[in-house]
């Protein structure tokens, strides 16, 4: 712990484009948790090739998600901000967990069983050794929480375990970390199957909403979300998930609450309503957009970036190391 602010780590790959649902459930949150939290924000690139990359669009792909989370609001001088593949000691304490981690538990993982059936023709061993890597990215840093989504539970639950098994056979070493769950807009659905998450690899991506989309993109696709035949603006998640997912997409970008949006649209058709829902998303992403484009064209900024963050970050994941090596037995000059 930094001062007296619990250290938070989370996060993200540099694939695709980012939805509106990876703006509400991590990036915007992010922005909110650093004035609360020590935070520790990376850029997963190492996660990133577990799946086939065309590498000069990772290469672009990094900088334009370093980019856009300044834009959004993350503040390098409030947080640490670096790229994953910086830090070598990642990759090395992933190995020393390896040997404290068994391939039932990783057999087991469901994002694992999801990857290897939509990339068969490349099951690779990091596909199965992603938590592992993950687990070594929040032991690293000492985290105290950890920022999770549904679909991330499983990771921070089996980095817990290889915590608690480390710490029991060599005496405390790593923090155990818990998780933050975040409520409201925690899981923003599919425009066009709102039984499905928001996803950057939808098939049909006028189901998603991208950071990157257009004004008119983002409203022609909300005007094309699927809602139902009531004609009534009221959030019900289980007969009317079409309506309520627009419903928490509007109170998110409008600031407001679901029963005040309610209110809002009460006796108006669902025509104005998804104009409306649009139009707010629009509206929000228009500055973003400008401000990312804007450090896109300064490279030698966002490099100098890179480069204090990866020099504050592997000062302390180095720490820790050290510790891990010493407690294994590993020779030390």
């Amino acid at each position: 712990m930094q001062g007296d602010k619990k250290i938070l780590y989370s996060a993200a790959q540099p694939t695709n484009n980012l939805t509106i649902g990876n703006y509400i459930g991590a990036v915007k949150n992010w922005v909110d948790l650093q004035e609360e939290y020590d935070c520790v924000f990376a850029i997963a690139n190492m996660h990133a090739i577990t799946v086939r990359q065309n590498p000069a669009e990772l290469r672009k792909n990094t900088l334009s998600l370093l980019a856009l989370y300044i834009a959004c609001g993350i503040d390098p001088k409030k947080c640490v901000l670096y790229l994953q593949s910086h830090v070598p000691a990642h990759a090395e304490l992933a190995w020393v967990l390896n040997t404290f981690t068994y391939v039932g538990e990783m057999e087991r993982m469901t994002q694992f069983k999801d990857k290897s059936a939509k990339h068969a023709d490349n099951i690779n061993m990091g596909l199965m050794d992603y938590p592992v890597l993950m687990a070594a990215d929040i032991l690293l840093y000492q985290a105290d929480v950890v920022p999770v989504g549904v679909d991330q539970r499983q990771h921070l639950e089996i980095t817990r375990d290889i915590a608690i098994r480390f710490n029991n056979l060599y005496s405390p070493t790593f923090t155990v970390p818990e998780g933050v769950y975040v409520k409201v807009g925690a899981k923003i659905n599919d425009l066009l199957d709102p039984s499905k998450k928001m996803s950057k690899s939808a098939e049909n991506v006028n189901g998603s909403v991208f950071i990157s989309d257009d004004r008119d993109t983002v409203i022609r696709k909300f005007k094309r979300a699927v809602t139902d035949s009531d004609a009534c603006v009221k959030y019900d998640p289980q007969n009317k998930p079409g309506v309520s997912n627009l419903l928490s997409i509007y109170s998110v970008f409008s600031g407001k609450t679901v029963e005040e949006c309610e209110r809002e649209f009460e006796g108006k058709g669902y025509g104005d309503f998804k104009l409306a829902v649009g139009e707010a998303v629009a509206d929000k992403l228009a500055p973003i957009q400008a401000e990312q484009a804007r450090l896109l064209a300064d490279k030698a900024y966002l490099d100098g970036v890179l480069k204090d963050g990866a020099e504050s970050a592997a000062r302390r994941a180095n720490r820790t190391l050290s510790k891990v090596y010493k407690k294994i037995g590993f020779y030390q000059l």
